[in-house]
């Protein structure tokens, strides 16, 4: 029997089977932000074990709340600067070179074919695009990785689901996802690694490949992962051509990644997507799912255009090309956030950056604050966010407020017409 890409990155790994059930594996990556990394480093010093495996292999930054909003978020930055400076971390990006993590960190070629990756960050499954096996962890595992490089998981379950067919025009992979969680519901991935395979897979862009990924956790799964191939090499490329004489030798390397034509799964799920509608969340569970016509109408107070899943360059011109030359409508707020400096820098060079101002958006800094309700974009009870975050749970958004999940697209038509709105109606 052949082996699935999990299993290969798995074995690959493979420093000892305390049980036949767990794995402990070697990590390529350790990357830490600042909400959950602080309590993991205080444990650490306390217990005499203030040190890293290896500085070069962890990755920091400052995400959630940037800059602080008060003594306690600025207290948990000061653990980190120091943490980061008493290791000789040089991968730290403080205020100003920060960004939202998992935009930030494959954007700065950290995440290649192959690689284990940890966080303590249950989005960390968004890096599984480049063919990774990546997950969040708790404190105590996070704390391992850190001091010994290592991780014990469970032996990988992998389930594959194919995507089939064309995408209609304003539909997009955020409307693949929802769909998807909706069919497999929030528990149908628990304790399995989702790959995704198939034409639509195979024609998308790596952005497009990291919003699939990222929400596998909202179907329960420990991660996504696709196929590296040519995108994934001509994206990393800029970091990796030190290691191959060219891009061909680069994709053909990456097959050993490839999953075996004969592997084993618990399950596969093929979905056309040739009739797929937008697609937009309408309770308080990622596989609370709805075609956008079954929820048009229905009045926002907020629009919020970024995060891990849809922060992108290509989803800021994705919701630009909807707003140009439009307003929000009256009693909107809009709020926009590109994912890092190097997204916001690109974003302001193509006029990106004015077509939201003049919609009257407010452009923030690259941050994560909104998407969990810690800051830049809290929403007041029964208060409506039209949202491109991965998130619709009670009070996420803030205590009260209701948040429903949805493309660039159409978190853009939200924001002109004052309510939910099929986003097809405004591409020429």
């Amino acid at each position: 029997m052949g082996q699935n890409i999990a299993q290969k990155i798995f074995n690959s790994h493979l420093r000892d089977t305390p049980t036949p059930e767990n794995m402990v594996l070697d990590l390529d990556v350790v990357l830490c932000h600042e909400i959950t990394t602080p309590i993991a480093i205080m444990d650490l010093m306390e217990k005499g074990m203030d040190r890293v495996f290896d500085p070069d292999k962890i990755k920091a930054v400052i995400d959630h709340v940037t800059p602080a909003k008060d003594s306690k978020t600025a207290a948990q930055g000061k653990i980190m600067r120091d943490w980061a400076k008493r290791n000789k971390i040089k991968d730290f990006f403080d205020v100003g070179d920060n960004g939202v993590c998992h935009a930030l960190f494959p954007e700065k070629g950290f995440i290649r074919p192959g690689y284990t990756v940890i966080m303590g960050d249950s989005h960390t499954c968004t890096h599984g695009a480049f063919g990774a096996f990546a997950a969040g962890v708790g404190t105590t595992d996070l704390e391992v990785g850190i001091l010994k490089g290592v991780c014990t998981f469970r032996a990988p379950v992998s389930m594959k689901v194919e995507i089939t067919g064309s995408l209609q025009p304003a539909v997009s992979a955020k409307d693949v996802i929802l769909a998807i969680i909706k069919k497999l519901t929030v528990n149908g991935a628990t304790d399995r690694v989702i790959e995704f395979v198939g034409p639509l897979v195979d024609s998308m862009n790596m952005s497009s490949r990291m919003t699939l990924c990222n929400m596998a956790v909202e179907a329960g799964a420990t991660s996504g992962i696709c196929l590296p191939d040519r995108v994934t090499a001509e994206y990393l490329w800029p970091f990796i051509k030190g290691d191959y004489p060219t891009i061909d030798a680069a994709v053909e390397d990456y097959t050993k990644w490839h999953s075996d034509p004969d592997a084993d799964y618990i399950e596969v799920i093929t979905f056309d997507v040739s009739d797929l509608l937008p697609q937009v969340t309408y309770g308080y569970k990622p596989d609370h799912v709805r075609n956008i016509l079954e929820m048009e109408g229905t009045v926002v107070d907020q629009v919020y255009i970024g995060s891990c899943t849809n922060g992108r360059i290509e989803d800021l011109r994705e919701s630009a090309a909807i707003l140009k030359g439009k307003k929000l409508a009256s009693g909107v707020r809009g709020i926009v956030t590109p994912a890092t400096p190097t997204i916001y820098s690109q974003a302001l060079d193509e006029g990106i950056i004015k077509i939201f101002m003049d919609a009257g958006f407010c452009v923030l800094n690259p941050t994560c604050g909104a998407c969990l309700g810690m800051s830049s974009g809290v929403l007041a009870e029964n208060e409506v966010c039209a949202s491109t975050t991965n998130r619709n749970f009670n009070g996420r958004m803030g205590k009260g407020g209701m948040v429903h999940l949805m493309s660039p697209a159409s978190a853009a038509a939200a924001a002109i017409t004052g309510s939910i709105s099929d986003p097809r109606k405004f591409i020429a």
